[in-house]
């Protein structure tokens, strides 16, 4: 593959990556089931992470898998357990076999999507635009993320993770109240 097809391979991409975020968050605000709403704001997460590693910020879509797609994700999903709004017919949102020929094309094409970039020398750093970060000898890439979160933003991060705690805190007593009835 040559470098003259690297600039549209990585638009191709974007704009996939940018169809499937919103498409999924599209299908995460429609669904009726929670369990399925969460799995659609997984596929979401996924695929902004994909955007944020095209856009040369690995540090941010790992963080954004790590963070978002698993923990909150993982929690997300326990409370919707454990408040029991899920039930086992409701979990696929694949009704009919056109939803399953869809699905089989769009997962062949990501792998055949994947095991192409494999193959192939992995340049695209030559039309992946960089997202000026200040990089200094002490705190390297994840300095320049880390240095305003727990300064500028601490307040704001904090009070976040005291939100969370404080709903998951509330889904445990909805949860004994119901199971108590």
């Amino acid at each position: 593959m040559g470098n003259e097809f690297l600039p549209l391979l990585y638009s191709f991409h974007f704009y996939l990556f940018g169809l499937i975020s919103i498409a999924a968050a599209i299908a995460f605000v429609t669904r009726k089931s929670p369990v399925a709403a969460a799995m659609w704001l997984v596929v979401t997460m996924f695929a902004l992470a994909a955007l944020y590693v095209m856009m040369d910020a690995q540090f941010i879509g790992v963080m954004q898998v790590l963070v978002y797609a698993g923990a909150i994700m993982v929690v997300f999903l326990f409370v919707v357990m454990l408040l029991n709004l899920g039930h086992p017919s409701e979990l696929s949102d694949i009704r009919g076999k056109w939803g399953r020929i869809i699905a089989g094309f769009l997962g062949l094409a990501l792998l055949a999507e994947i095991m192409t970039l494999t193959r192939s020398p992995l340049e695209l750093k030559l039309v992946v635009p960089a997202i000026a970060v200040s990089v200094n000898s002490t705190g390297g890439i994840i300095g320049g993320v880390a240095g305003p979160l727990f300064r500028e933003y601490l307040l704001a991060f904090e009070l976040t993770s005291i939100l969370l705690l404080v709903a998951i805190a509330g889904a445990v007593v909805l949860g004994r109240k119901r199971s108590a009835n």
